[in-house]
């Protein structure tokens, strides 16, 4: 029985499912093709180091990311890891903008929990003022912790407060000029910090993801009762 050379065969041997390759003039197939085969041959999906993009002709270099959930897969076959693709990636871009955070608001001599308050307040417009409530609802803390961020910037002269002029037993908080020039020169601060965190992607893609997040977080931050 005669030996079967690979040049005489269109079987792929070498590959680890043999799959059947077209055969070419001499049974030879040009460089350029056995080079994309050899690659397709390699590529193992959960080892790959490149995924799929939006930009770069489709492929980009892969991330910790990757390599956390490959690792997972292999070490874990048995579980759905998909999860990790997207919510990794949230949290490890979350590290990244607290420090973006800390860094423009430090800079305007605030800490993050006195940018969220004062924010509050700039957002509602003249004359900056609303009621506790509103800026626990806001802000997402509980009373107790909200009436202690408000004394703290009481003293640092940020915030006053005064009687609810529609309610005499209600109180009504509002920023001070200085309060206000704070937080006025922080957001300009945040604001071009997250724009260099986002230059990568182009606008359309910054609006896509943002539609996308505005539906995964759809019901999250839905304002207590």
């Amino acid at each position: 029985m005669a030996l079967l050379r690979p040049q005489d065969s269109n079987l792929d041997l070498t590959a680890p499912k043999a799959v059947v390759l077209p055969l070419h003039q001499g049974g030879k197939v040009p460089p350029k093709e056995r080079v994309q085969s050899a690659r397709v041959r390699m590529r193992d999906p959960l080892v790959s180091t490149q995924v799929p993009s939006l930009d770069n002709g489709g492929m980009t270099q892969s991330d910790e990311v990757d390599r956390i959930v490959a690792a997972w897969r292999r070490e874990r076959p048995d579980l759905d890891v998909e999860p990790l693709q997207v919510l990794s990636r949230v949290s490890r871009l979350a590290r990244h903008l607290d420090r973006a955070r800390k860094a423009a608001f430090s800079a305007s001599g605030l800490e993050s929990w006195e940018f969220d308050v004062l924010s509050a307040l700039r957002r509602a417009g003249t004359p900056y003022e609303l009621s506790p409530k509103a800026l626990l609802q806001q802000t997402l803390v509980s009373s107790g912790t909200m009436t202690n961020r408000v004394d703290r910037l009481a003293v640092r002269g940020l915030v006053e407060r005064h009687t609810d002029p529609d309610d005499g037993r209600g109180i009504r908080v509002r920023m001070s000029d200085e309060g206000r020039d704070r937080v006025d020169r922080a957001i300009g601060e945040l604001l071009q910090s997250e724009a260099e965190l986002l230059e990568r992607l182009p606008r359309a893609d910054q609006a896509q993801l943002a539609a996308l997040l505005r539906t995964l977080g759809a019901g999250f931050d839905k304002l207590p009762t």
